[in-house]
């Protein structure tokens, strides 16, 4: 038994904790949660929002068919 708690030490050297300004651990799913919140939602309103909505909804799903292909500039365009 005491093997195997070894094999689940994490051990943090101190000058790390102090240079990085500390440490959090937690679990994934959490972190994923507080990372999701961190990015600020913005919703717009009026005509322009939904054609920009539409116009975006129609992007992915070209993206998604396989429908874009990647270029350097807009030169590539043609």
């Amino acid at each position: 038994m005491a093997n195997q708690s070894a094999n689940n030490l994490i051990t943090i050297p101190k000058k790390t904790i102090r240079r990085e300004g500390g440490m959090v651990i937690l679990p994934l799913r959490e972190y994923e949660e507080l990372r999701e919140k961190a990015i600020p939602t913005y919703y717009l309103e009026s005509k322009k929002a939904e054609e920009l909505d539409k116009l975006v909804e129609e992007g992915l799903e070209d993206y998604r068919k396989g429908r874009c292909k990647k270029i350097n500039s807009l030169a590539d365009l043609d």
